[in-house]
């Protein structure tokens, strides 16, 4: 068995982020898949295992099956447990702020509200356009993401090696894609993606690669 098990879902940004540190770092990981669509996140089974009823969840069979079900809390966690290979976080502490202010503005300003849980509340109210609604809000985070690494980044969003900046930025940069938001406003976010999707690491975390993903998307990677 794998030193960790990943409850994922193709579509979800913060399990991207997840593969994402994962590959980056060579762990090889049991990948199990959770449906969102179908609610699989809120059975019985899956509230005993991740309380949020969400993914990712991330399983560390190595630490007495410590469960994690929060992705930033388990990317640092995996930074801290395999630190000698792709260190996530910078080594002076004015570049970790940094990298974990950029990190913040995708996993706490933009992430969070524009979710599946949110968008099935949006979608409930009549008149109300949650599609509209997340293109809107995820320029807003992609606007305060160029505007900050502007002046740390490098050839990626801290400097010239990969953080935990980028780790949470590409599968923003995927969701703004199937919104079909242009890059073109946001020159050094589009630089760092670039740099970052052609990491093998990466594109073996992409959406349409993944196990679970339906045929009809995958045939579009």
């Amino acid at each position: 068995m794998p030193d960790y098990t990943l409850y994922t879902y193709f579509r979800s940004s913060c399990s991207g982020r997840l593969r994402i540190a994962l590959n980056l770092k060579g762990i090889e990981y049991a990948a199990v898949p959770v449906n969102l669509l179908k609610g699989e996140q809120a059975s019985d089974a899956h509230r005993a295992l991740n309380p949020s009823a969400t993914v990712p969840l991330l399983v560390a069979h190595r630490d007495g099956d410590l469960r994690i079900g929060q992705s930033m809390a388990a990317l640092e966690y995996l930074d801290e447990a395999h630190p000698d290979v792709s260190p996530l976080l910078p080594a002076d502490a004015s570049s970790r702020a940094a990298a974990r202010a950029l990190a913040n503005i995708i996993a706490c300003d933009v992430q969070p509200v524009t979710n599946l849980r949110i968008l099935k509340r949006l979608r409930a109210i009549e008149g109300a356009d949650a599609e509209a609604w997340s293109v809107e809000l995820i320029n807003e985070g992609l606007r305060a993401y160029e505007e900050t690494a502007r002046g740390v980044a490098g050839r990626y969003s801290v400097g010239d090696g990969v953080s935990i900046a980028d780790v949470a930025l590409m599968p923003a940069v995927w969701g703004a894609e199937r919104f079909g938001i242009s890059l073109e406003a946001y020159p050094t976010v589009k630089r760092i993606a670039a740099n970052m999707s052609a990491l093998p690491a990466v594109q073996k975390a992409h959406p349409f690669v993944q196990p679970d993903c339906p045929e009809e998307l995958r045939a579009k990677s």
